[in-house]
């Protein structure tokens, strides 16, 4: 067992963050949220993903989320996972390790 702790992002490294609200927001949304993936959920949830470069841009999406008046119901950094195909959201082959 080791004593060290989990590296913690660097202040210059993006951090992919997971935002979500109670009600299901439109796409066209998207340019709003500067690029954030808009994923709505089965269970009526949106999640807004992407990378978000400081706390300053964070509490500026979450004004933005105020002003649309859903009810925020997490947000969350997300580990960061395989490469993806570019608009599959499918794995890189190339990156998966048998």
């Amino acid at each position: 067992m080791s004593n060290e702790l989990e590296p913690k992002p660097t202040p210059s490294q993006t951090v992919i963050y997971q935002i979500r609200l109670k009600g299901h927001l439109g796409r066209e949304w998207t340019d709003w949220f500067e690029g954030l993936t808009i994923t709505l959920e089965e269970d009526g949830d949106t999640l807004l993903t992407g990378p978000v470069v400081d706390q300053a841009a964070l509490h500026g999406l979450l004004k933005k989320v105020r002003d649309l008046g859903m009810p925020l119901v997490s947000v969350s950094p997300v580990e960061p996972g395989p490469p993806t195909t570019l608009g599959t959201g499918q794995a890189d082959v190339s990156e998966v390790k048998s």
